[in-house]
Parts: structure tokens; C-alpha cells; sequence
């Protein structure tokens, strides 16, 4: 058998491409063996099989200018495309994933029925809650009991 089966498991055990993949050359012959990803950790672990360093090709030109704006140089109005909501905000899937798992786990437990559930949930979606202490404030004005420490649970959640 050929090495690609082990060089394409390799590569994704090891996140990069296949063309970064190496053998040693006394172990070309465990490599044509080998057949499950088992087999190719252990490669890795002995070392080998392995990828080759990344190429890190910075201009100097890109690092003096991420040097200025490190200082506060170079992010002036003129340089400035889109709202302000729209530069830096946090991450619409970030928000709502977070806010979801919030809701699903207090679903879970039974601290909120199917009905509450559905609701808060197309209220989630909607973008409503700016963050999870708002949701959880909203639940709590709903007449949900939520003591203090199951609060703080959900808050770092």
C-alpha cells in the first residue's frame, strides 16, 4: 500500500496540509502499513512522521505599520469603513450561541417549561438580549426563581 492514506490522516491529526507532511526515511515502511489514525498517532508521538515548520512570510513594511497602529497611529476617520455598531462588535453567533446554551440548560433541569422555552428562544434569535445578564433578568422578571448562585452558574456559563 501507499503512504497517502497515512499522509492525509497525518495531515488532519496534525491540522495542516499534506504537502507539509514528512516521513523519515527509516520509517517509509510503517507508514505503508499503517491503516487507522491509532496507528498514525503513534507515528507522530515517535516522531516519525511530522509536519514541516510554517512559513511565516511578514513584510517589514506590515510590521512597522502594525507597529504605528499598536500606537494609536493610523485608525483615524479617513481609514474607517462602516458604523460604529459595525466596527468591533462582538460576534452575532458568539452572542446568540451563548445565549442559547444559557436556555437550553435551565429546559434542561426544568427550571423552564417547553412554552417559556419557545418564547425566550424566538426572543434570542431576534436579537433582543444585548447579553446573558439581560436574558437572565428577563427570566427572572417572567417570575422564573433563579437564586444567586445558580445566577452566577448561568452568567459565567
Amino acid at each position: 500500500m501507499s503512504v497517502k492514506l497515512t499522509k492525509r490522516i497525518a495531515s488532519l491529526l496534525l491540522k495542516r496540509g499534506r504537502n507539509s507532511i514528512r516521513f523519515k526515511p527509516e520509517a517509509v515502511k510503517d507508514a505503508e502499513k499503517a491503516l487507522t489514525r491509532d496507528d498514525v498517532r503513534a507515528m507522530i508521538k515517535e516522531g516519525s512522521v511530522f509536519a514541516l515548520p510554517m512559513k511565516h512570510n511578514i513584510s517589514a513594511y506590515g510590521t512597522a505599520l502594525a507597529k504605528k497602529r499598536t500606537q494609536g497611529r493610523k485608525r483615524g476617520q479617513g481609514k474607517r469603513r462602516g458604523t460604529l455598531k459595525a466596527r468591533g462588535q462582538l460576534d452575532y453567533k458568539k452572542k446568540i450561541r451563548a445565549q442559547r446554551r444559557v436556555i437550553a440548560s435551565l429546559k434542561a433541569d426544568k427550571t423552564i417549561d417547553n412554552l417559556m422555552f419557545k418564547k425566550l428562544y424566538l426572543l434570542v434569535k431576534g436579537g433582543t438580549f444585548p447579553n446573558k445578564v439581560t436574558l437572565l433578568n428577563r427570566i427572572r422578571s417572567e417570575g422564573v426563581a433563579l437564586d444567586e448562585e445558580k445566577f452566577a452558574k448561568l452568567r459565567h456559563m
